[in-house]
This record gives structure tokens, C-alpha cells and sequence, in this order.
């Protein structure tokens, strides 16, 4: 017999003990479930005891018992109703009143809810928030308060929208809109001293205000003035019935008490009268409506991002911009037209900056036309857009500084700049201008002011000719001529023609003679439509200055739907404002803060006591109502600062 080796021998016996092994731990399994089916039984038995006893003992036991859900539940306390089955989500289905009265109580709650206004900042209102960096805030403009005010009453029949910056959900159920403004103190003033403000930092929203001083205006003239307006969502029926019974809109202002006349500029305008008498003439031959109709507005130049020498921003956001002229003329129908383009490339900052600088004169002909070389090293030309290239730009020396030193020097006092998306040419320019027309705003094929057309599809559709289709690039000086050919033809058709959003096409029409934002009427007039009452409280000629801006002939304290009081104190004010915020729908109170109280002795008393009017005036109004706190801002500290709160109820 062959003997077995050692490893043959090591090998079974490790297979004799794995087998050994799982007979064991088949043993224990084999046990395992043996104990499990005694145990399994015992309980089943138990429960059968105890449903037995159950039934022959009908009588509660005082002694608490083990439910389902392992909680101890007394038999003598009711508890909460009894709830059905689990539902396909694994949560209890309630079933029978309980869910009718559940549905009732949730569906009451979700109305009262939606039924409450609600206030919300957008976009540029939130860019407006102090709590911003100040590099990257960008303040409102009192007027953006205006339209809110407005809307807070009227609504869509509002002349203007605040839904650039903010929305008010549900504004009919607004019970009040209370506005305090401390005219003379500065967000400087709160923002070194804010721990002296604790009432003012509990409103929800802080946003940064242009003062209006710093465009030579003042608070109550930009809050009460509304320009009179020519869009198609609002129907002109001011306007024609203004025309309609003066003949004009000059003859309405000296004969209606309901007109205005308001030239505001934040540029500085030298008006002789020479330009009166040329404001007051005849349109240019080939024009069938003045030109200034089809210049932007002030707000509109904040809409489309145009850099304004405001004060506050040109230390900041535009710092090393200049003005194209130390001091401006009146623009007149008469005034002459350029028509700007430029053209940029990147540069190693990142950024693009000017490579080129083309304008047009009226009669199509190239006034200037430069390349430019840039202050910092150029990274992509860009040509495709451009035009530009590395062999043009190789022998350039002239700089940015030259370029506005000579359109310094060649544009008139009155000169009206026209171009496709100008903002962007005055960035680039680093320079302002008060009178600008953009074609991108004054034509329109998508019927949205936001959705700007292409200034090669206005060429093609309007002027049948084709730009832009070059190989190498744009050309600023065709880009230019083709803005000056399409502004010139839109004034040879009317002020409707071209702009989808105004409801005109490619044809004719004819209209009545529009007005310009030189005119205005009654803010307080506005808001008193539909039957709301207004009430302005004013410290001194404060008062009187509102009701004038009402009616430029009153003499009493109001027509009833608009009351005025005056008083002699700044406190007598708020007195008066706490007191009518509950019985009128716009309440107005106005302040003034002297430069003696701001003076380092009596600032913390002074802060103090205004901190106190914003809490007496909370406190006082109505839920729900809108609170607006408006520090107006200084004429050396900077701009103001306005806080916001919606006080409502709050609904459980």
C-alpha cells in the first residue's frame, strides 16, 4: 500500500475539521428555531388571555396599557380623534369631518394668506441695498419711490411701474401707505451711526437714494411731479385732453392748473434767450416732429445704464469720466445731430477697451474717425466684431485722453448723439452727455423694451440695405451712418413709427402732438383717482409747497380727497402723520432736519428723536400698510437712504 505524504495528510484533516464544524453550526441553527416557534407560541397564547379577559371585564382599568405605537395612553383621557388607515405614502389617512373640518381650517388659512400684500425687491432693487459693497451698489432714484407710491393706489392704471426695482402683490389691500421723510440727514449719517438707530434697522429693506440735490432738484418738486407719459399701456387721455382743450400742452400750463413745465438735469445747462426762442420755433425742414421727442429721459438713461454725473457715483462708478462739454445749450428741434459709434478689443485686464471712434454729421458725412490705442496691452482683437486687427493698430499713438479732449473741443453746446445701444459708447468713452437718441429704444420689432432689436435687422427691414456682413469684421463708421439714416427716416414718419412696444409698424400714422418729459402733472392727483385720500403734513412752507405742486392756484387746505397741514415743528409733524396714518390711504409727512442739529453736540439726541418718530409711526398706522422712512439725504455727506417695512398680520 502506497503511504500518504504529510501534505495529503494536513489537507484532510483542515477538510475533518470545516465538516465538523458545520455540523455544529447546523446543531445551533436546528436549535435556534426550535426556541423561536416556543417563544412564538407562548405569545400567541398571552394574547388570546388577554382578549378573553378583555371580553369578560367590560369595565376600564384605571391601570395604563402598552398601544401599538408604543405610547402610554390613559383610558379615561379621550385623546385625539381616531385616524384610518396608512396611505400609499405610508402616512395615516384621515377620513370622515375630522378631514372635511382639516381641508377648511388649511384651505381658510391659505386665502387669508394670499388675500395680504406682499412687498419684494427685484434685481436692480436689491442692487440698491446698503448691505451691497459700495463698488457694487447702484442707488435708486426718488422717482422709482414716486412710482411706487402711485402703483400702491392705482395700480396697473399707474402712469409709470415700479417693477424696475421692486413688486407690490395685491396693493388693493393695502389698508395705508405712510411715508416719513427727514430731509438733511445722509446715509452717512447712518451708517456712522447706526447703533443709535435701533427702530430703523428693524425695517425689512435699506436701499441707497440719490439725493436730488445732487442734480440740482429738491425732494418735494421729484416726488410730486409725474411726467406726463405717451405709452400705449397707458392711453394718452391726459395728454389729448390737455391738447384737446388748449390747443397745446405750452398753452396748458399757463391756462390749466393741473400742467407743469420741468426741466431738470443733472448736466450743467446754460439757457440764453436765444435757444428759448429756437426752443419755441419750428422743427428742422425734413423733420415732421421735433427731434427732443425722441430724446431719452432721465429715468431712461438710468434704465439703459447711460454714466450720469451724479453726485455719490462719480466717485465711485464713474470715476475719470468727463463730460463732453464744461457747459451744455438748451436743445432745441433745431439742434444738430451726430451720429457715435465705437469699436473695442480685449485687453489684458480682462476688459475691452476703445480701439476705434466714428461719428456722423446730418448730412452722412465722416466728422471724426480715429483708432485709439488702448492703455493696456491688447489680448484678442476681436475682429470678427471689431474690425480691428494687429497691422492697423501697429503705428497708433493717440489715447483715450486725446479722443475726449478733441470731441471737447468739435461737438456743439447742443449737440443730440445718436447711436445703436449708446451706453456702451460712452463706457467705452469714459465720457457723458446730456442729449442722446437710441435707435435701439426708438425702434422696436419684438414689442418688449427689454428685448432690444439688432441695429442690422432695423437696417434691413426700414432702410432695405445690409450691414455688418463683412468678412473682417464691423465697421464703426457704417454702424454710425446706418444709425443717423434710421433716426433721420423715423423723423420723416412720427414718433410711433418703427416701435412695436408704442403700437407702430412700417407705416404712417397720424398722431396728436406728444409730450416730452419737460411736462408733468400731480403725483398727489394720481393717487387720489379712485377715490383714495391722501394727506400731507409739512413742517413750515414745506406744506405749502405740496399743495402748489396740486394746484398752482389753491389757497385752502385741500378738495377734500387731498388734505395739507402744516405745522411749526418737526414734531407737530408727526404728531399729525401718526394721527391721520389710520383715516387716509397715502400719508405724507415731511421734516427738516437743521445743520445745527447735526453738529457733534446734539447728533446723538438728534438721531435719538428721529429713531423714535419711525417707532411712533409703526406703531400708529394700520396692518396692513407699507412704512417708508426716507432720510433724504445732504448736500455735502451724500445721498439718502430709505427703509422699508410691510407691516402685516401675522396668520398661524
Amino acid at each position: 500500500m502506497k503511504a500518504v505524504s504529510s501534505k495529503r495528510k494536513d489537507r484532510l484533516e483542515n477538510k475533518k475539521r470545516k465538516m465538523a464544524a458545520l455540523v455544529n453550526i447546523t446543531q445551533l441553527n436546528e436549535y435556534d428555531r426550535a426556541n423561536n416557534k416556543t417563544k412564538m407560541a407562548r405569545l400567541e397564547e398571552t394574547s388570546t388571555i388577554i382578549e378573553d379577559s378583555n371580553q369578560t371585564k367590560p369595565e376600564p382599568s384605571t391601570k395604563k396599557v402598552k398601544i401599538s405605537h408604543n405610547t402610554e395612553k390613559s383610558p379615561c383621557d379621550p385623546g385625539p380623534p381616531l385616524i384610518g388607515d396608512l396611505g400609499p405614502s405610508g402616512k395615516p389617512k384621515l377620513n370622515g369631518a375630522e378631514f372635511s373640518e382639516l381641508k377648511k381650517m388649511l384651505r381658510n388659512k391659505t386665502n387669508r394668506i394670499r388675500q395680504q400684500p406682499c412687498f419684494r425687491l427685484r434685481d436692480m432693487g436689491e442692487n440698491a441695498s446698503v448691505a451691497l459693497d459700495l463698488e457694487l451698489r447702484m442707488p435708486l432714484f426718488l422717482s422709482d419711490l414716486q412710482h411706487l407710491i402711485m402703483y400702491s393706489q392705482i395700480g396697473p392704471h399707474s402712469p409709470y411701474s415700479p417693477a424696475r426695482w421692486c413688486a407690490l402683490d395685491k396693493y388693493n389691500k393695502l389698508a395705508n401707505f405712510n411715508l416719513l421723510i427727514v430731509e438733511n440727514v445722509s446715509l452717512y449719517h447712518f451708517s456712522a451711526h447706526e447703533s443709535m438707530f435701533p427702530n430703523l434697522n428693524n425695517f425689512t429693506h435699506q436701499l441707497e437714494v440719490v439725493t436730488p440735490k445732487a442734480y440740482m432738484s429738491d425732494i418735494v418738486r421729484d416726488l410730486s411731479m409725474v411726467p406726463l407719459t405717451d405709452r400705449t399701456w397707458y392711453p394718452g387721455t391726459q395728454m389729448k385732453k390737455f391738447v384737446d382743450k388748449f390747443g397745446t400742452l405750452e398753452s396748458a400750463v399757463t391756462q390749466s392748473t393741473e400742467v407743469f413745465d420741468t426741466l431738470k438735469n443733472s448736466f450743467p445747462i446754460e439757457r440764453t434767450e436765444e435757444d428759448a426762442d429756437q426752443h419755441n420755433g419750428n422743427v428742422a425742414v425734413a423733420d415732421k416732429f421735433s427731434r427732443t421727442k425722441l430724446l431719452l429721459s432721465g429715468w431712461q438713461m438710468v434704465e439703459e445704464n447711460f454714466p450720469l454725473p451724479i453726485k455719490g457715483l462719480m466717485e465711485r462708478k464713474y470715476r475719470g469720466y468727463v463730460l463732453t462739454k464744461d457747459l451744455y445749450g438748451d436743445v432745441t428741434p433745431s439742434s444738430p445731430m451726430y451720429a457715435l459709434d465705437c469699436e473695442m478689443c480685449r485687453t489684458s485686464t480682462g476688459d475691452l477697451e476703445l480701439t476705434r471712434v466714428s461719428v456722423v454729421d446730418e448730412n452722412l458725412k465722416t466728422f471724426y474717425d480715429t483708432l485709439v490705442k488702448p492703455d493696456n496691452k491688447i489680448v484678442d482683437y476681436l475682429t470678427q466684431y471689431s474690425g480691428i486687427n494687429a497691422k492697423m493698430m501697429k503705428n497708433v499713438t493717440k489715447k483715450l485722453a486725446d479722443v475726449q479732449q478733441d470731441l471737447r473741443r468739435l461737438l456743439p453746446k447742443d449737440a443730440i448723439i445718436v447711436g445703436q445701444s449708446l451706453s456702451n459708447d460712452f463706457h467705452a468713452l469714459k465720457m457723458m452727455h446730456p442729449y442722446v437718441i437710441d435707435t435701439s429704444v426708438i425702434f422696436n420689432l419684438t414689442g418688449d423694451r427689454t428685448r432690444k432689436t439688432k441695429l442690422q435687422t432695423l437696417t434691413r427691414e426700414f432702410l432695405r440695405e445690409r450691414i455688418q456682413e463683412s468678412k473682417k469684421g464691423h465697421c464703426s463708421t457704417e454702424d454710425s451712418l446706418a444709425c443717423m439714416k434710421l433716426t433721420q427716416l423715423k423723423l420723416k414718419k412720427s414718433v410711433f413709427y418703427g416701435d412695436a412696444v408704442m403700437g407702430g409698424g412700417n407705416d404712417v400714422r397720424a398722431y396728436p402732438d406728444m409730450a416730452t418729459s419737460q411736462y408733468a402733472t400731480s403725483m398727489l392727483r394720481q393717487c387720489a383717482k379712485m377715490d383714495s385720500t391722501v394727506h400731507v403734513a409739512g413742517v413750515d412752507e414745506l406744506a405749502a409747497k405740496y399743495r402748489f405742486y396740486v394746484d398752482k392756484n389753491a389757497e385752502g387746505r385741500g378738495d377734500g380727497q387731498i388734505t395739507f397741514a402744516s405745522a411749526h415743528t418737526n414734531d407737530g409733524v408727526v404728531e399729525d402723520l401718526c394721527r391721520n396714518a389710520g383715516k387716509h390711504n397715502v400719508n405724507i409727512g415731511h421734516v427738516r432736519v437743521s445743520d445745527g442739529d447735526l453738529c457733534d453736540i446734539s447728533r446723538s439726541e438728534t438721531f435719538r428723536v428721529i429713531d423714535n418718530w419711525t417707532k411712533k409711526l409703526n406703531d400708529s398706522c394700520k396692518m396692513p400698510s407699507l412704512n417708508v422712512v426716507l432720510l433724504g439725504g445732504h448736500q455735502d455727506s451724500g445721498n439718502g437712504v430709505c427703509f422699508m417695512f410691510l407691516k402685516k398680520e401675522f396668520i398661524k
